[in-house]
């Protein structure tokens, strides 16, 4: 079974060997590592894709990796994506394949880039606010988030409480274009982090950029 776990580390050279060390002992086997973010206080925060032996409860992975000094375990879940990790990069380079439907590529890669749950392009009409494109598990947002925008940065976006149980309270933007943004969410976590969130303006910019370049 396939699992995403989400854990702080001292960002000091050994302290990931030691991580996967503990994973290794406790059952898990790790399929892929992703650095998420490394913070000023010296630790650091990354992603490792990992599956679980039959039998093997992931608890026990979480207490051997809580055991060790300075790691804590911010969050692990069952990860329907399997075992890849899709960078930046390969976002850019399907973007880049065909410039016309740069946005609405992103929008499909996006939940396999970030590990959402799903994503969503929005955009104000005369009518109101309007879902350009999703993916499948996207729910289904009314005019109630008019007040996403305009959206003049990418953020973390307040999320009602009658909606959230189907989002996690989990979800941030980026402004595309002048009446839209494209918004990620996760149901329950973990948190989107300052660094992810940054990416996503970043790759919702270059992807602007994309469309751009064929007179989209």
């Amino acid at each position: 079974m396939p699992y995403l776990l989400r854990v702080s580390l001292p960002d000091v050279p050994g302290s990931l060997g030691r991580v996967a060390t503990a994973i290794g002992e406790a059952g898990g086997d790790i399929e892929a590592i992703e650095i998420v973010e490394h913070r000023e206080d010296g630790t650091a925060v990354d992603d490792v894709l990992l599956e679980v032996a039959p039998g093997t409860m992931p608890d026990s992975v979480v207490s051997a990796c809580n055991t060790l000094d300075g790691v804590t375990v911010l969050w692990i879940s069952r990860y329907a994506a399997g075992g890849n990790v899709f960078l930046d990069l390969e976002v850019v380079e399907q973007l880049t394949q065909n410039p016309p439907t740069a946005y609405d590529d992103l929008v499909d890669l996006l939940p396999v880039a970030f590990r959402a749950d799903w994503a969503t392009r929005l955009s104000v009409t005369g009518g109101g606010v309007k879902q350009v494109h999703s993916t499948s598990a996207a729910p289904d947002l009314g005019d109630e988030q008019a007040r996403w925008l305009p959206l003049r940065r990418a953020a973390r976006l307040e999320v009602d409480p009658d909606w959230s149980m189907l989002t996690g309270n989990v979800v941030a933007g980026a402004p595309l274009g002048e009446d839209g943004l494209v918004v990620i969410g996760r149901r329950g976590g973990p948190d989107i982090l300052d660094s992810e969130v940054a990416r996503l303006a970043h790759l919702v910019g270059l992807a602007q950029t994309i469309s751009a370049s064929d007179g989209g």
